[in-house]
């Protein structure tokens, strides 16, 4: 969405976060029997106070109707919260209790768990791990022989369909599908959460409006499962225009705390990339000044790059979190003819009409994948991401095959009918994901969302409405008028529908 600065309201960083894999892998000891049960503890991103675990546990012995694990922390660690268990702490011990719907864990059946925790130093490993008191990653204790045949652990029939893992899912593309790591297909629908694209290059903080873990549940409580979170690449880069308060590790550090929220809460966090740098004062221009203040035509080489390398370094061990590359392109305003703003999009360089070098979708998608990140990347298209006419015929090239288109379409947008939509959306859907990455109307109602979600209901497609901030409906699309939730008359249709459909 492009809209108008709230100043009322509202150098490259070598101390980026890094992540970290570091596990305990299952046991087997020198009599080679298999142990009671393994854990496996991994740490998947860590920064200065604290750090974001998980831990895979596999029962080895007879089923169980319910489970405990145990362990203990060795350096002050204390978790603060968790998801797909119940997370408690008392001194050093650290237990987690299954969930009413993961407490089944038959013969050979794992589950598994994620945390974040607060750490003042070193975070090491905890050196022993116990499932309902017995300890794992070690021998199994002899167990009586019993003279009844124990009953088979029920297995899938092989034409039962995928069932869909718990919490946020990790994702890749599948044909023209967003699928879990079980094969199961997932649409992304939900909000975005405006701020920290404007927020932190106004000098008015980072967020706009409150990110704590009650704005977060708020959110989840309406039947979201993804929240889209816009970005600024100045402040998350750091640059020397950015207050240091808000900008470089603090920045960072605040995203990466926002995007724990929501996976805590079971919602996929999106990050996207929404303001940059790069001076453009041509047609339709959102303003004259060369730092990321607005939206631009067209990202730039000379940071968007840099940017997506930090983004994807630290998230690129967490597949739930999906990359949206460039909030809304609009090239085809600066140019003269559709090609050369498609050649543009895809391939950047020198640009008619565009003042600075420009970084295309195929450089961004380049940048992400050296870094080895795999996670799935959206790609919107012209015309401020409403125009996919030719996005199949200009479509950049991703070695791991996890690339989505990305839709955004609102009331006065040129592409707001159904005609349009299915001689334009329909082909793109049919080859990649496609996602609407906003979707709103600047009339305080909800009549025109209520067709764009049936029509991507009925394809079985993703949307995220525009936007979860308190801005008066009457001056562009808010679906909130508090953080606890409390809809506008335009939120009460993405609302009422999302949870009408879970």
């Amino acid at each position: 969405m492009r809209h108008p600065p709230r100043s009322g309201l509202l150098v490259v960083l070598g101390a980026a976060v890094a992540l970290v894999g570091t596990a305990v892998a299952p046991v087997l000891t020198a009599s080679g029997a298999t142990p009671a049960c393994t854990v496996e503890y991994s740490v998947t991103s860590e920064w200065d106070a604290g750090f974001q675990g998980s831990v895979k546990v596999t029962n080895n012995l007879a089923a169980l109707s319910s489970w405990s694990l145990t362990f203990d922390f060795g350096a002050g660690q204390k978790v603060t919260q968790g998801w797909n268990a119940k997370w408690s702490q008392s001194g050093v011990t650290v237990t987690a209790a299954n969930e009413s719907y993961n407490g089944s864990l038959g013969t050979g059946a794992s589950v598994s768990a994620g945390f974040l925790a607060s750490r003042s130093g070193s975070n090491p490993v905890p050196a022993s791990f116990k499932l309902n008191g017995t300890t794992c990653n070690v021998d199994a204790e002899p167990t009586p022989t019993s003279t009844s045949t124990p009953s088979p652990t029920p297995t899938p029939s092989p034409s039962d369909p995928p069932v869909p893992e718990d919490g946020p899912p990790a994702l890749h593309v599948s044909g023209n599908k967003l699928v879990d790591s079980g094969g199961a297909t997932r649409r992304l629908l939900g909000v975005n959460r405006s701020g920290g694209e404007f927020a932190c290059v106004q000098g008015n903080g980072i967020w706009d409006g409150p990110v704590d873990d009650a704005s977060v549940q708020a959110i989840a409580d309406w039947n979201v499962n993804t929240v889209r979170i816009p970005l600024n690449e100045e402040c998350w880069l750091g640059l020397s225009n950015i207050r240091p308060e808000y900008a470089g590790a603090n920045y960072i550090a605040a995203v990466k705390d926002l995007v724990a929220k929501v996976k805590a809460h079971g919602m996929t966090p999106m990050v996207e990339l929404h303001w940059t740098w790069g001076q453009y004062t041509g047609n339709s221009a959102g303003c004259s000044d060369v730092h990321a203040s607005c939206q631009k035509p067209m990202p730039n080489m000379q940071y968007t790059p840099a940017f997506w390398t930090s983004v994807a370094n630290t998230f690129k061990g967490d597949p739930a979190v999906v990359f949206d590359l460039f909030n809304e392109p609009y090239p085809d305003r600066a140019t003269s003819t559709a090609a050369q703003a498609w050649t543009c999009w895809r391939d950047g360089g020198t640009c008619p009409g565009i003042g600075y070098e420009v970084a295309g979708m195929q450089d961004l998608i380049d940048a992400v994948r050296a870094t080895g990140a795999q996670n799935v990347i959206l790609a919107g298209g012209l015309a401020y991401s409403n125009d996919l006419s030719q996005w199949p015929a200009y479509k950049p090239t991703d070695p791991t095959g996890n690339l989505a288109a990305a839709w955004h379409v609102y009331n006065f947008n040129s592409c707001s009918n159904e005609s349009c939509w299915d001689s334009t959306l329909a082909p793109v859907a049919a080859q990649v994901p496609l996602v609407a990455g906003e979707i709103g109307e600047n009339t305080c109602a909800h009549s025109f969302i209520d067709r764009v979600m049936k029509w991507f209901d009925d394809r079985s497609l993703s949307y995220l409405g525009w936007t979860w901030n308190t801005w008066n409906c009457a001056t562009g699309p808010s679906l909130i008028s508090g953080y606890d939730g409390t809809p506008t008359a335009f939120g009460i249709g993405l609302r009422d529908h999302l949870r009408a459909i879970g």
